[in-house]
């Protein structure tokens, strides 16, 4: 993965996977037993609107995935941000990706489950996270390229 998370322009005729748009799961993963403010705190800080909630052990296993939205329905419902705990709020065993799977797979998926975030895993292993965003320039990328035109810019 020469670019994670970046804008790589496709190459012609070949479809984009959802490797090449993985950002690293290392800054986006929390513990399910974390409170929403330390989250909060990591989402803001990583510059990200999501982060994977993941299995206490090494193999670091997708077990949800925390949002924005989650956390600005815990505040409207009235919530202690450091008295809520992940696992109060968000559901668990969550929609995945493969590293290989296509974007338009990716996107697919994300669709019809109604998320905008999907953990990649590989051997049971969280290694990264794609969007909807990233899969939507990916693919934005694909149909300019066919049509002649610059790629969109993020």
């Amino acid at each position: 993965m020469d670019n994670p998370g970046g804008h790589v322009p496709p190459e012609p005729g070949r479809p984009r996977i959802v490797e090449e748009l993985m950002r690293p799961a290392v800054t986006t993963t929390v513990e399910r037993h974390g409170h929403l403010a330390a989250a909060a705190y990591l989402m803001r800080h990583a510059g990200d609107t999501a982060v994977v909630v993941t299995t206490d052990d090494e193999s670091r296993r997708p077990v949800g995935v925390l949002t924005e939205t989650d956390i600005i329905y815990a505040v409207a419902d009235g919530k202690n941000l450091n008295d809520t705990r992940i696992d109060d709020i968000i559901g668990f065993d969550p929609v995945t990706a493969r590293p290989g799977m296509t974007v338009a797979e990716a996107a697919v998926l994300m669709l019809s489950a109604g998320i905008r975030h999907l953990p990649v895993v590989e051997d049971g292993r969280l290694v990264g996270i794609i969007d909807i965003t990233d899969a939507c320039r990916a693919l934005l990328d694909v149909v300019s390229s066919r049509a002649g035109r610059t790629p969109a810019e993020p």
